[in-house]
């Protein structure tokens, strides 16, 4: 009796292999801005977005060496307001991230604005690196009296 032996494989396409990003590196820009909107999601669902008084952002590795020239602070601040790689209008971030600078202050999700002063709140550590990959970003928020409510 013979069996039959049917080979299967990943069906993929092309527009599975590569994501449009806010930047010239997708590696730089779509990870950044996915993680953010899922922090700031992450708060929504815990009932903390309402208690975070300010933000801070730290990026690692090859994220800050080459981050600002890949678009890697302005992908994570438009994750931070809630967009994602595919619902983002790009003629509107420029103008958003001049707001950010000018305003000092970031709205999270669209629904909470907070204190945001790019300088202090977005950290570049070009030397160090986060366990397990030599990319990584760390998000910590904090509540009225300074204290992390929610690090990721």
């Amino acid at each position: 009796q013979m069996r039959n032996h049917v080979e299967s494989h990943a069906v993929i396409s092309t527009f599975d292999m590569f994501s449009i990003g806010v930047g010239p590196s997708s590696s730089h820009t779509v990870g950044p801005m996915r993680a953010s909107k899922k922090f700031v999601d992450l708060l929504k669902h815990k009932d903390l977005l309402f208690n975070v008084a300010q933000i801070k952002i730290e990026l690692f590795g090859s994220l800050a060496l080459t981050g600002v020239g890949h678009g890697t602070d302005y992908a994570v601040l438009m994750g931070l307001e809630g967009d994602s790689p595919e619902n983002i209008d790009p003629t509107s971030i420029q103008p958003r991230i001049q707001n950010i600078s000018k305003s000092q202050t970031i709205n999270l999700r669209k629904e909470h604005q907070v204190k945001f002063i790019p300088i202090q709140h977005l950290v570049w550590y070009t030397q160090d690196t986060l366990p397990f990959h030599p990319n990584g970003v760390r998000y910590l928020a904090y509540d009225n009296n300074n204290q992390v409510i929610l690090s990721e």
